[in-house]
């Protein structure tokens, strides 16, 4: 008898059912680097697969994903345990907000960590990853609200953001790589993803290897194309809608 899906095998018709949908990604992904004039090689897809169970992993796995985002650590911990065998194949994001009473748990599994806001966070997961014994990426987020309009979505303000780059840079096991935000609610995209690129910049004059610039979810992604994302975190167009908690 086999394996229901729940305990990690991927399920034919969900594995196709996720084909169709990440091809429809790609191919929006495809066009917006067209309209942009970008070379698609240079955009990142990292399918974001919090909430649901490692056999749809293993289903994006044997599709060609590289990349998988998570964003809490208890949901996260388990399932990356559960995809052990795939570990030297898969690049694990957590991309989500972290306390830092979970940073050293974090720094255990995950690849790059997309979400650092503030200089206390820098030094749990310096502290973490040093006890793992690794190297960790990280990225800076920044924060785009329009502070007459609110919608704010966590980050550092992008006039503190320089410093806390600086910060991730002199740390001994973390690894700066860029910076990342979420488009402000309620708002067009655009000109957030343009003032993240204009931080992107000046930080990457500082540090010429922080050249990553994560933004972009389902609903946004050609407009970061447009403003020079590099890494796309998409999740309900190729996943579907987020099924019942457990």
């Amino acid at each position: 008898m086999s394996a229901p899906p729940s305990a990690g095998v991927p399920d034919a018709a969900r594995t196709a059912e996720l084909r169709s949908r990440l091809t429809e990604v790609c191919d929006r992904i495809d066009r917006a680097c067209m309209t942009s004039r970008r070379d698609p090689a240079e955009v990142h897809l990292v399918v974001v697969t919090k909430y649901f169970p490692s056999s749809d992993v293993r289903a994006l796995a044997s599709l060609g994903v590289a990349d998988i985002g998570e964003n809490r650590d208890q949901e996260a911990a388990e399932k990356i345990a559960e995809l052990a065998d795939l570990r030297g194949r898969l690049t694990v994001h957590f991309i989500g907000q972290l306390q830092t009473n979970k940073a050293s748990s974090v720094a255990g599994y995950a690849d790059v960590v997309h979400s650092v806001d503030r200089p206390k966070l820098v030094r749990a997961l310096d502290k973490g990853a040093a006890r793992a014994g690794r190297r960790l990426a990280a990225l800076v987020q920044v924060d785009l609200r329009d502070q007459e309009s609110g919608g704010g979505r966590g980050g550092a303000s992008p006039e503190q953001a320089a410093a806390l780059a600086d910060a991730v840079a002199d740390s001994e096991h973390l690894v700066l790589r860029g910076v990342m935000a979420v488009a402000p609610l309620g708002a067009d995209p655009a000109p957030g993803f343009a003032r993240l690129r204009e931080v992107a910049d000046g930080i990457r004059a500082r540090h010429p290897q922080a050249n990553w610039i994560s933004a972009g979810m389902s609903g946004d992604l050609e407009a970061a194309v447009a403003h020079g994302a590099t890494h796309l975190r998409v999740g309900s167009a190729i996943l579907g809608s987020r099924p019942p908690l457990r």
